[in-house]
C-alpha cells in the first residue's frame, strides 16, 4: 500500500493537484486530522483492493504540528506501508496575486494581520515538512494544466516503484531559475538558434534544431563533461538516501538549447537504471 502525503503553501496548487490523483486512481483525502492517520491506515490495509493507492492532504489546517504527522508517518511505516511526501511551494507575490484573483482569505489572517506577514508565518511552520518532502514542486510558473502535466509525470507510473528518479527540466534564465533544481547547468555558451529565422519559431525537440545546437562540436563536448559527472553524481545521491534529483539545464529563453540538450541527457540516463522524468517549462512561451 502507498500513501501521499500532499502539503504546501496555501494557494500553491493542492486543490488541482487531488483533482489529478483521483484522475490517476488514488483515494483521496483532504485534511484529516493527523490524529487520525494511523487509524486510517489501518482500515485501508483491511481494504488494500479499494485503498491500493491514498492521498492525504494536509497543511496548516492541522495546526502546524508537524511532528505529530511525522510520528504519524513512522507509525504506518512500521505497519508496512509506504509513502511519500510531496511539497508544493509558491513564490509570495504569485500567492499574493492568486488570493486577490480569487477573492479568498488566506488560513493565516487575522484582524490586522497583512497577507504578507500569513504567508511569511505559514512558509515558516512548513518549512520541516517541505525539507523532508520526497518531491517539491514550485507552481510559481505553472499554469493548471502545466501543474496536472508535471505531476502526471511525476505520479503516473514509478511512484511505487521505489526506483530512484531523475528529472531533467529545461528553463529559460529570463523566467527565473527553478528553485526545486538540486543541479543547475547554464547552457547559453552554444549556438543559438533563435537567430536562424528557419528555426525560431521551432523547438529544441525538433531535429533540425538540434543538430544546429551540436554544430562545430562544443554540445558534444558539453555531453561529454556533463554525462560524467552526472554519472558520477548519482550514485552517491542515491547512497546518502535521495529518492530523486532534478536537473535543471538553462539557457535564455528556455526554447532551443536547454531543450536539446535536456533530451540528449534525459536519452543518456534513460540507459541507466533510473526512473527518468523529462520537462521543459518555458518551451511554449
Amino acid at each position: 500500500m502507498y500513501f501521499l502525503i500532499v502539503s504546501g503553501m496555501s494557494g500553491a496548487g493542492k486543490s488541482r493537484a487531488v483533482a489529478t490523483f483521483e484522475d490517476l486512481g488514488y483515494y483521496c483525502v483532504d485534511n484529516l486530522p493527523i490524529a487520525l492517520i494511523p487509524c486510517f491506515a489501518e482500515i485501508c490495509l483491511a481494504a488494500t483492493e479499494r485503498y491500493e493507492r491514498v492521498a492525504l492532504v494536509t497543511d496548516v489546517r492541522a495546526g502546524g504540528d508537524f511532528q505529530q504527522l511525522f510520528d504519524s508517518l513512522d507509525s504506518i511505516k512500521t505497519m508496512g506501508c509506504d509513502y511519500r511526501i510531496l511539497f508544493l511551494d509558491t513564490d509570495t507575490p504569485t500567492l499574493i496575486r492568486r488570493f486577490k484573483e480569487t477573492r479568498r482569505k488566506h488560513p493565516l489572517m487575522e484582524k490586522g494581520v497583512p497577507m504578507t506577514a500569513a504567508i511569511e508565518r505559514e512558509r515558516n511552520m512548513l518549512a520541516a515538512l517541505r525539507n523532508r518532502a520526497d518531491f517539491v514542486v514550485d507552481t510559481t510558473g505553472l499554469s493548471a494544466a502545466g501543474l496536472r502535466e508535471r505531476l502526471l509525470a511525476l505520479f503516473s507510473g514509478a511512484e511505487g516503484s521505489g526506483a530512484f528518479e531523475v528529472i531533467v527540466q529545461s528553463f529559460g534564465f529570463k523566467y527565473g531559475i527553478p528553485p526545486e533544481s538540486d543541479l543547475v547547468f547554464d547552457v547559453r555558451f552554444l549556438p543559438n538558434p533563435y537567430y536562424e529565422m528557419s528555426l525560431r519559431e521551432k523547438n529544441g525537440t525538433d531535429p533540425d534544431v538540434r543538430d544546429y545546437v551540436f554544430q562545430g562540436g562544443t554540445a558534444d563536448a558539453l555531453m561529454g563533461h556533463l554525462t560524467s559527472m552526472i554519472d558520477f553524481l548519482l550514485p552517491r545521491y542515491m547512497a546518502e538516501g535521495k529518492s530523486n534529483v532534478i536537473i535543471g539545464i538553462g539557457c535564455t529563453g528556455g526554447k532551443h538549447r536547454s531543450v536539446a540538450i535536456a533530451e540528449a541527457l534525459s536519452g543518456h540516463l534513460r540507459g541507466h537504471d533510473y526512473g527518468v522524468v523529462t520537462m521543459h517549462r518555458d518551451y511554449q512561451r
